[in-house]
């Protein structure tokens, strides 16, 4: 059976570059790099207003959907950075989605 993409490629046109950290660090202490790509996706931006004892806070955040596994070699892409209009940006979450076969449908990268 055939699932329908929820992610069109059409409506990825956002150039981004993603790198995705495996757990440790190097000699150097630096951290392992797991997964390297310049890909294309369907980016928005969105902006939370913290409201803190001090001041208010506005932390701009950003999503990123990619068509189907961007590392199908990675169970999961957790830490890292992504590049995006020229500006780097921290993996704050990400997901899988899967279809009913247990193959994935989309990619989502949450970024900070």
């Amino acid at each position: 059976m055939k699932f329908p993409q929820l992610v069109l490629p059409q409506f990825c046109q956002t150039q981004i570059t993603v790198t995705v950290n495996q757990e440790g660090v190097s000699e150097d202490g630096e951290p392992l790099e797991a997964f390297r790509a310049n890909l294309k996706c369907n980016y928005q931006d969105s902006v939370k207003t913290v409201l803190t004892e001090q001041k208010k806070l506005v932390q701009i955040t950003g999503s990123a959907y990619f068509v189907g596994d961007i590392a199908p070699y990675l169970p999961t892409l957790s830490g890292g950075t992504a590049i995006v209009f020229g500006i780097v940006r921290r993996i704050v979450d990400s997901r899988k989605a899967r279809n009913p076969d247990g193959t994935v449908n989309y990619t989502y990268i949450g970024l900070e």
